[in-house]
């Protein structure tokens, strides 16, 4: 059943974690993850008033150079070898989520939603195309006209053309509909490390940057804020700035 929105916005913590590990930011994720999980399962035994409300947040991160296979992800999308691998300095990992193989950087916007479903609505195919749906309404203050192509996830340009090109890749995970995992935004991003992978498993499309398509370099800060404003829209929140210890204190400074 399908709730209705609060009259009062849902606070939702934010966090920009600067750059981090591919490692060090998937095991905080868990953390966050793991915990709401621990949270609602707990509260289905105590009487209303006595529940623990679960904590949304929002993570925005850049990577090192790292490449990430999905759970059905094919290896053989990976077209570099563990030598090439380390020549290039970018590290490899199979992971939890959806979708197939991608490449995080320098000069993308990678953000990582922890979100408790049961706030908004269960449903994950919604839940993905209101990802896309935040980067289409950011895309669109660069005079750029941001898609879907049909059955297959993510943000494109020049759909349905020889020229179809991806702009952003998207991949989660959900548990007892709780999300974590998201979305990675070439922004300033070298795509020459594309030419090492088939992103995404697909063969006949390209990748692109917001950098490339305006024609010069972009303001990260500037964007940052315009896909946070975004994100609190489609999603009926606002985003409270919070500290990455603030959300888990205790944790290791990695």
């Amino acid at each position: 059943m399908e709730q209705t929105p609060p009259l009062t916005p849902r606070r939702v913590r934010f966090s920009d974690l600067g750059r981090w590990s591919y490692q060090r930011a998937w095991d905080f994720q868990e953390v966050l993850f793991s915990e709401t999980i621990e949270r609602k399962s707990a509260n289905r035994s105590r009487p209303q008033s006595e529940q623990i409300p679960t904590e949304d947040t929002l993570l925005f991160v850049e990577h090192p150079h790292v490449y990430t296979l999905g759970k059905s992800g094919d290896y053989a999308n990976l077209l570099a070898n563990e030598t090439q691998l380390q020549e290039l300095g970018i590290e490899f990992f199979k992971i939890n989520r959806g979708g197939d193989i991608t490449y995080h950087g320098p000069g993308q916007l990678v953000g990582y939603p922890i979100l408790d479903l049961d706030h908004y609505y269960t449903d994950i195919h919604r839940y993905l195309r209101t990802l896309e749906d935040v980067i289409i309404d950011t895309l669109a203050e660069y005079g750029l006209s941001g898609d879907r192509s049909p059955g297959e996830t993510g943000v494109w340009l020049d759909v349905g053309t020889p020229f179809a090109r991806k702009i952003c890749a998207m991949g989660v995970r959900a548990s007892r509909w709780v999300t974590m995992h998201g979305w990675a935004l070439n922004v300033n991003t070298d795509l020459k490390y594309f030419q090492y992978i088939v992103p995404c498993g697909i063969t006949d499309k390209a990748v692109t940057s917001l950098h490339l398509e305006v024609g010069h370099p972009i303001d990260e800060t500037e964007l940052k804020g315009k896909v946070q404003r975004h994100f609190a829209s489609r999603f009926g929140i606002t985003l409270a700035e919070t500290s990455w210890e603030a959300l888990h204190p205790g944790s290791s400074p990695g």
